[in-house]
């Protein structure tokens, strides 16, 4: 009989793309059946997956009780959280621990969650302005207290922020401008691929890997090397800039600009994993 696995976020980028990985594996697929949770079962999105045999249902995370009974029966649970739906990070801590705490009252035997370093901490407090990143790691830490079996994937650095930074100049060059140095390491992550390549590497191993972080992303990139790869994809020129803290905050709405320019000043500093390496994620993929 086949294991119940639940996905939060089912149409969205995370939950959207563990979903169409998990219905490719010919293993998983039949070690697993399906159920997305979305927030509109009616939407194209869901219809698509409802026609590919997933079980598609509504819950509220910030209701405990709603979030309980759309888990109720799984075997596992992907939980993913948007803290920039609201920009709240007490909103996301909630949401968290609301289903972490259902996820131990249904006994669930194996909760990942898409997690992200503590910031605040790892930088010793320098950075501490950057809550999508604590807000998680706060979740995380309750998880680990429920005792429920549970793994942690990290997502890199969204590969389609960058679509946002380039921009083409009078002359023809592409700027790339960005407050850190041309060495900083961006741990770079596909999210419609990697989330889901991942997490399948994840429930693949899932008995070695309770309590652990699995680090998703693909390889460390400086900026020279995104120019170098720009240019030699795209056949356009790119220069890299590196602009102030002031200069790059100008350019972005006032509420998320500290949290911005902290996040950045991070990989040019302790680094987006606190300077782990990513071969034993990798390996997992092997």
């Amino acid at each position: 009989m086949s294991k119940l696995i639940t996905v939060f976020g089912a149409t969205g980028n995370q939950g959207g793309s563990v979903i169409k990985h998990i219905l490719a594996d010919p293993q998983l697929s039949s070690e697993f059946k399906v159920r997305g949770i979305t927030r509109d079962v009616n939407k194209p999105a869901a219809k698509a997956l409802a026609e590919r045999g997933v079980e598609l249902v509504t819950a509220d995370l910030n209701d405990k009780s709603s979030v309980a009974k759309a888990i109720k029966g799984s075997h596992t649970v992907f939980l993913v959280t948007n803290y920039w739906e609201t920009a709240n990070p007490d909103t996301e801590r909630t949401q968290g621990i609301n289903v972490a705490s259902a996820a131990k009252d249904e006994q669930i035997s194996h909760l990942i969650f898409s997690s992200l370093i503590n910031v605040t901490e790892t930088t010793n407090g320098k950075l501490h302005h950057v809550p999508h990143f604590d807000s998680k790691s706060d979740v995380e830490k309750y998880i680990r207290g429920t005792g429920v079996p549970c793994t942690f994937i990290l997502p890199g650095y969204f590969m389609s922020n960058f679509s946002q930074m380039f921009n083409k100049g009078d002359d023809g060059v592409y700027n790339f401008a960005l407050p850190i140095s041309e060495n900083a390491k961006f741990p770079l992550f596909d999210v419609a691929e990697d989330t889901g390549k991942f997490t399948n590497a994840i429930l693949k191993n899932a008995d070695k890997l309770n309590g652990k972080q699995v680090l998703a992303a693909t390889a460390y990139y400086t900026p020279k090397q995104i120019v170098a790869d720009f240019e030699e994809a795209s056949g356009n020129k790119m220069r890299y800039i590196q602009i102030s803290g002031e200069q790059f905050k100008s350019y972005l709405p006032e509420f998320m600009a500290e949290e911005m320019l902290e996040n950045h000043v991070l990989l040019d500093t302790e680094g987006y994993y606190g300077g782990e390496s990513l071969e034993e994620s990798l390996e997992l993929l092997e």
